[in-house]
């Protein structure tokens, strides 16, 4: 049985590409295989399985040597169970930037290609088999990409993205409008979470120049519920990187409709980071970031210590 995961703190693509590719590998390839998750989905990627009848996918926290897996939307170790290079890893798909590190036994299937999803990767590799999914499948793409580029406002949206998902859309009776303010009202929902589990849920770790920083999104339609807890975000961040191994959180808070992030800067160091990367001024705890969208197209290749 082939387990299929993404990264850990699965957002929607982490949660729905598993899905996705799963569903294909047995039902399409004759491959039985199963989704596996690295940690509890976050709202949005909760809302989509139920909105679609998705089971949750069972959560592990690490692989064993005899196990063979698919690895989707990561191709970073930090990003992956701890003993990612003792399994028999037999497929790679992501979009993200080549990171290194990830050892295997044997050749393997590698696509990494320059769109905002993976389930757009996922779509195309399926062709005409995708006829044969069911509603859920397709509904669990088009929530992936929807996500991922925030309604075609990420400027990591491709042409190609959006035509997927278009083409998705149509064939669900789906409005991309409305079902996108669904998703992200789910995504802006944190009311329940820990200042901890919100510096967690949507970040990556990157070593810049020496300095270990986790850099956290969070991608909200109601920026001013996470700004008003600023105080407590940033008072959590030392105990945050201390656990992780980092030398310091980067928090973005990311407001959909605007398309402007704002950074939380709770110390110097910070603030050189920012003012070295964005080519702003900061003058307080927080400095706006105007048409700053995507971590992975924006901010990584910015950031400067």
């Amino acid at each position: 049985m082939i387990k299929v995961f993404g990264h850990k703190s699965p957002d929607t693509d982490s949660t729905g590409s598993p899905i996705i590719w799963a569903w294909y590998l047995t039902e399409v390839k004759g491959t039985p295989a199963k989704p596996v998750l690295l940690g509890e989905p976050n709202t949005e990627a909760a809302f989509v399985l139920k909105h679609w009848g998705l089971d949750k996918p069972e959560i592990i926290s690490d692989v064993a040597a005899d196990d063979t897996c698919v690895i989707v939307d990561t191709n970073n170790p930090a990003e992956l169970p701890p003993s990612i290079n003792d399994a028999k890893v037999v497929g790679i798909i992501d979009h993200h930037m080549l990171v290194g590190g990830i050892k295997t036994k044997t050749p393997i299937d590698i696509t990494i290609r320059p769109l905002a999803c993976t389930a757009t990767i996922l779509h195309d590799l399926m062709g005409a088999d995708l006829a044969k999914a069911p509603k859920a499948i397709k509904g669990a793409m088009l929530s992936c990409i929807l996500s991922d580029t925030l309604e075609f406002r990420s400027p990591t949206t491709t042409p190609h993205d959006k035509a997927v998902a278009e083409k998705l859309a149509a064939d669900l009776s789906i409005s991309i409008p409305e079902f996108a303010a669904r998703l992200f009202e789910a995504k802006s929902d944190v009311s329940a979470f820990s200042d901890a589990a919100l510096l967690r849920m949507d970040s990556k770790e990157y070593n810049v120049d020496g300095t270990e920083l986790r850099v956290s999104v969070l991608e909200t339609t109601a920026p001013k519920v996470l700004l008003d807890r600023k105080a407590s975000l940033m008072a959590s961040m030392p105990a945050v990187a201390k656990e992780d191994g980092a030398d310091q959180v980067l928090l973005f808070v990311i407001d959909i409709l605007k398309e402007e992030a704002t950074l939380l800067v709770p110390n110097d160091l910070v603030k050189k980071i920012a003012e070295a990367s964005f080519g702003c001024t900061v003058k307080g705890d927080t400095v706006v970031l105007p048409g700053i969208m995507s971590r992975k197209k924006q901010i990584i290749p910015a950031l400067k210590v």
